[in-house]
């Protein structure tokens, strides 16, 4: 065995190639240059082959990149030798590397036979652009509905907020109506016997004072079970076509004498104005009790506002709380210091009121309030800190045409205008 291996290597008998080129510098520099080249480029390729190998170790098939690697690399090897033996006869040593350069050509290429199949179920480029367009797709539809679930999911949230506020106002309603009901009645036994008791005093006594005093309080308290009555929805109204920018035109005097100004508050009042079928007895009431929360919002001064526009039904569709029809905004607005959101939210509640003890009974938005609910409209409050209140009070259109015996303002009133309720 030693023997056949020295005598395969043994180069003592053998001739350099270059005697074969008969030395000839052209034939000898042209094989030198172009085997160098040879060698040089492939030694880089499978240096650049390792590196795009190692970084990028998502590439599929890692290992045939490998292989092409020492495959490449044995083939510049033999080419150096090709180089060596033009002056040296190492041939047995060539051929050892070409032996290696076979069976690592021979494994790849069996290899890249056996990888075929699976290399050409890889996507195109032209798929993969088509699967990302594809998935792009459907991440914008994904995004699409969750934005739309959002929304909805918001929607269902603002429902049911109305709708617990609604019957908050309901339970209240109900609770106050009672209340006010039999407190009404207790209060007609006090006044129709202190009325009594007032017959029979002599016109001298001294008790006509206290007696006159304590009819007086229960009168108050009788106009208080009226605003409570009137938020509970159980006053009695005595409805009739209106005009409200007639009715408004009519009250500026007393809107004024409300606002606490020597100017009159500036009407915005829109023309050809839809006519309502209200009680104007309580729209007036209704008026003053805005213009005098405008004040109260004004401490440091300023001018309101009164306005009027039509809400068609398309409009109206779209205000909560109010039904599908034709209606008519009336407004008061202020330049005082806004109200929050929580403020907003109980603002129409009976006896809520942000003013200091004593100077409020905070029912005058609440009769407000409920005087639109019980004329099957609604009332309404934009505010933000900072910005000023409009309070919008939504009354349905009359479509049945201003009566000739009484048009609109000039309706004639059964009672007085009942006392203000100042929230």
């Amino acid at each position: 065995m030693l023997e056949t291996l020295t005598g395969f290597l043994d180069r003592s008998s053998l001739a350099p190639h270059g005697i074969c080129l008969l030395w000839r510098p052209e034939l000898i520099w042209t094989h030198v240059v172009s085997d160098a080249t040879i060698a040089l480029a492939y030694f880089t390729i499978p240096v650049a082959l390792g590196l795009f190998v190692t970084r990028r170790r998502d590439i599929a098939f890692r290992w045939m990149f490998w292989a092409f690697a020492v495959f490449i690399m044995a083939c510049g090897i033999t080419h150096l030798f090709a180089i060596w033996t033009l002056w040296v006869p190492d041939y047995a040593a060539e051929a050892a590397v070409k032996a290696v350069t076979a069976s690592g050509s021979i494994v790849t290429a069996v290899l890249l036979w056996m990888l075929l199949p699976q290399a050409l179920a890889l996507p195109s480029p032209e798929q993969l652009r088509r699967a990302n367009a594809d998935l792009e797709a459907r991440v914008c539809e994904r995004d699409a509905a969750l934005e739309a679930l959002r929304e909805a999911y918001a929607e269902r949230d603002r429902a049911e907020d109305m709708l617990r506020q609604s019957q908050k106002m309901d339970a209240i309603g109900a609770l106050t109506g009672g209340v006010a009901h039999d407190f009404n009645n207790l209060l007609g036994v006090v006044i129709s016997n202190l009325d009594r008791i007032e017959r029979f005093l002599p016109a001298e006594s001294g008790a006509r004072r206290s007696l006159r005093s304590a009819m007086s309080g229960a009168e108050r308290a009788a106009a208080l079970v009226q605003k409570m009555l009137a938020f509970a929805r159980r006053q009695p109204l005595q409805p009739v076509p209106v005009e409200p920018n007639r009715l408004i035109g009519d009250l500026s005097e007393l809107l004024r004498g409300a606002l606490g100004t020597v100017e009159m508050p500036e009407m915005a009042l829109a023309p050809d104005l839809w006519p309502v079928r209200v009680d104007p007895n309580q729209l007036e009431n209704a008026l003053l009790n805005l213009s005098v929360n405008a004040r109260d919002a004004m401490p440091g001064g300023g001018r309101a506002v009164i306005r009027t526009r039509n809400v068609p039904a398309a409009e109206a569709a779209d205000i909560a709380g109010l039904h599908p029809v034709d209606h008519v905004g009336i407004a008061v607005e202020d330049q005082g210091s806004g109200m929050s959101a929580e403020v907003i939210a109980r603002a129409f509640e009976p006896f809520f009121t942000t003013k200091a003890v004593g100077e409020g009974t905070g029912l005058g938005l609440s009769q407000v309030f409920g005087f639109a609910k019980q004329s099957d409209g609604h009332a309404e409050i934009v505010s933000h800190p900072g910005s000023g209140t409009t309070v919008w009070l939504y009354l349905p259109r009359d479509r049945t045409g201003l009566s000739s015996a009484q048009p609109g303002a000039e309706a004639v009133r059964t009672s007085p205008p009942p006392c203000l309720g100042f929230a």
